[in-house]
């Protein structure tokens, strides 16, 4: 395994990795068909085995406190992307990765990287055994046509269809919806 810098030629290999990696995850519909470009300084590096992208990681940097990451005393980092191939997982991928960002985003002045994720019990687990902390959490709330009616409102000359919205517990809902998630922010300080 190499783990080097992305290069604009890998876009395609990225964005593969990316979409299988989160097809078995609560984040299977979040789909990119091209890998972002970041205003602020950043790390972005791919793990490479026998020619193909076998992960990716993607850390935009705060120049400021709290322009990216959320703390507004330090700087840090936040992971957009951090995702592994499935056929590459348990292979060390994700932690080769994480450690060549760190050492990055250190060099760059970060003190902290931080990292949004869903509901996934191995994920989450990954995150802790790598050093991450819980440090904030809010539900991801998707709303059918049949959720979204009793709820949400609009102009006669639209009709809701579905909702995806945030927010801090279900009891405010008139029903109760079929796909919630809770989403954590993970910080890992440096």
């Amino acid at each position: 395994m190499q783990v080097r810098r992305y290069e604009t030629g890998d876009e395609q290999g990225w964005v593969r990795c990316r979409v299988l990696s989160f097809l078995d995850t609560a984040y299977f519909d979040d789909v990119l068909r091209a890998k972002p470009v970041y205003e602020r300084p950043s790390v972005e590096l791919v793990a490479e085995i026998d020619g193909a992208i076998a992960g990716v990681i993607d850390v935009e940097l705060d120049t400021e406190p709290s322009e990216v990451a959320s703390d507004p005393d330090r700087i840090g980092g936040a992971i957009w992307t951090i995702a592994v191939h499935p056929d590459h997982r348990r292979k060390g991928v994700g932690g080769a990765l994480l450690a060549a960002a760190v050492e990055v985003s250190r060099a760059q002045g970060a003190t902290f990287l931080e990292a949004w994720t869903r509901d996934d019990p191995w994920v989450r687990a990954w995150y802790e055994d790598t050093g991450f902390s819980i440090a904030d959490r809010y539900l991801h709330v998707y709303l059918g046509e049949t959720e979204a009616a009793g709820v949400l409102r609009a102009p006669t000359s639209l009709s809701v269809v579905t909702a995806f919205a945030h927010a801090d517990h279900l009891e405010a809902l008139p029903k109760a919806p079929r796909r919630v998630h809770e989403c954590v922010r993970y910080v890992l300080p440096m």
